[in-house]
C-alpha cells in the first residue's frame, strides 16, 4: 500500500463518520445557502507569480512543522503580505487540519480559500461549499477519469473552481483532456513522499497553453519561487516555507518581490 493510499483510508474512514451525522442531502443545502463562490482566477492570471499560501501544521515526510493556535489569524498575514488564496487542509490523520480551520479561515479573509484535501467522494465538494470554501483539490492520481469528470463537474456546478493535481506525464495528459482550468504538478511524489523539483519543468509543456499553471511542493525560499516561475509557473502553493518562517507575511512579501524584480 502507498502513502496516498494509506491516507486516503483514513479519509475515507472519516468522512464516513462526517455523513452519518450530516447526510448528503443536508449538506447539498448547506452548500447551497452559502453566498457565492470568489473566482481565484483573476488573481491567479495577474502579473509576476502568484502565491497559494497554505495553512499547514504537519505533514506526513516532516511531521509538526508549526503551532498554528489560530488560523485566522494567520490567514490575515498571508492576506497583507499579496496572497493571491489561501489553501487550508483539512485533513485530520496526517496533515493535522480539519474543516474548523477552513471555517476560521474563510472568516478572516476576504481573498479566495482552497479546501486541500484527498477529495474521493462528491460529499465533499459539497462539504467545502459549505464551509465556504471557493476551490477545492482534485488529485489525478486518487480518482478515475469518471470520477475525476463528475467531480469537476459537480465543482463548476456549485460556481467552484477545482485545481486539478498531477505528479506525472500520465496525470497530465488525463488533466488536460478533462478540460481542467486550473493545473497543479506536485514535485512530491504522493507514494514515496519524494520531491523533485525538477517535475514541474518536465511536466508543464504537457499541458494545455489556456490552463493557469500551479507550481506545488519544494519552496524553501523565494529562490524557488523564480526557478518555478521562470519555469512556466503562473503560481506557486507553499505552505512549509511559511509556517516555519515566524513571519509569514514577509515570507509572501519576500516571494512576489523576487519575481516582480527579476
Amino acid at each position: 500500500m502507498t502513502v496516498l493510499d494509506d491516507i486516503i483510508v483514513g479519509v475515507r474512514e472519516d468522512l464516513a463518520m462526517r455523513e452519518a451525522d450530516v447526510p448528503l442531502e443536508q449538506m447539498i443545502e448547506h452548500a447551497t445557502m452559502r453566498d457565492p463562490a470568489i473566482d481565484p482566477v483573476p488573481a491567479l492570471v495577474g502579473p509576476g507569480i502568484s502565491i497559494i499560501s497554505e495553512v499547514k501544521r504537519s505533514s506526513p515526510s516532516k511531521g509538526v512543522l508549526a503551532d498554528i493556535p489560530e488560523p485566522g489569524a494567520l490567514a490575515i498575514e498571508y492576506q497583507a503580505g499579496g496572497a493571491a488564496a489561501i489553501s487550508v487542509l483539512t485533513e485530520k490523520r496526517r496533515f493535522g487540519g480539519s474543516l474548523a480551520d477552513l471555517d476560521r479561515v474563510r472568516e478572516k479573509v476576504a481573498i479566495p480559500v482552497l479546501r486541500k484535501d484527498f477529495v474521493v467522494t462528491e460529499y465533499q465538494i459539497y462539504e467545502a461549499r459549505a464551509h465556504g470554501a471557493d476551490l477545492v483539490l482534485l488529485i489525478v492520481a486518487a480518482l478515475t477519469d469518471a470520477e475525476l469528470a463528475r467531480f469537476l463537474t459537480v465543482t463548476r456546478e456549485l460556481g467552484m473552481r477545482a485545481l486539478v493535481e498531477v505528479h506525472d506525464e500520465e496525470e497530465a495528459r488525463r488533466a488536460a483532456e478533462t478540460g481542467a482550468e486550473i493545473i497543479g504538478v506536485n514535485a512530491r511524489n504522493l507514494k514515496t513522499l519524494d520531491v523533485d523539483m525538477s517535475v514541474f519543468e518536465r511536466l508543464v509543456g504537457l499541458l494545455p497553453d489556456a490552463a493557469i499553471k500551479v507550481a506545488e511542493s519544494g519552496v524553501s525560499g523565494p529562490q524557488d519561487v523564480l526557478a518555478y516561475w521562470r519555469a512556466g509557473a503562473d503560481a506557486v502553493l507553499t505552505g512549509e516555507a511559511l509556517v516555519k518562517s515566524g513571519e509569514p507575511r514577509q515570507a509572501v512579501e519576500q516571494m512576489i518581490k523576487i519575481v516582480s524584480e527579476a
